[in-house]
């Protein structure tokens, strides 16, 4: 009986990450706060009641107001998660904030390959970012506002 029970545990399907989840979710990088009173700072927090996950991604544009030269996140949650957020915060740098609200989960779990049980956590740093972008632009309409009166 121990022999069949030690020869069926060899057959259970496993789930196997690709190597870039597992070096995201290893090696994570831009893990950090920004001061979200900054107004050059916008921040989106995000989660997924279902599975638990939450994940708060930062931007920060330069001088222009227009290019993100800083992204970092903070994220409670599966290894997808925290690998959704860490490569969002890698290819968000660079960008204008509208090439940022363009990014699709698809962009994201294409490149961490990404199995269909995990693609919420893709969607979660989408929404992440668009939510991160709608607050700069929230507190810089509002700064003008101000200044307009």
């Amino acid at each position: 009986m121990l022999t069949l029970l030690k020869r069926s545990i060899l057959f259970i399907p496993r789930f196997y990450y690709h190597p870039n989840v597992i070096d995201h979710y290893e090696h994570p990088r831009n893990v950090g706060s920004l001061d979200k009173s900054n107004p050059k700072v916008g921040t989106g927090l995000v989660g997924a009641p279902a599975c638990g996950d939450v994940m708060k991604l930062q931007i920060q544009v330069g001088e222009d107001g227009k290019t993100i030269e800083q992204a970092v996140f903070k994220t409670f949650g599966c290894g997808s998660a925290i690998a959704s957020s860490s490569y969002a915060t890698e290819i968000l740098k660079g960008m204008t904030l509208e090439e940022a609200y363009n990014i699709k989960n698809s962009d994201i779990a294409s490149y961490l390959k990404l199995p269909p049980v995990k693609l919420h956590c893709s969607m979660l740093a989408e929404d992440a970012i668009k939510k991160a972008i709608e607050d700069l632009q929230s507190k810089n309409y509002q700064s003008t506002q101000k200044q307009d009166k």
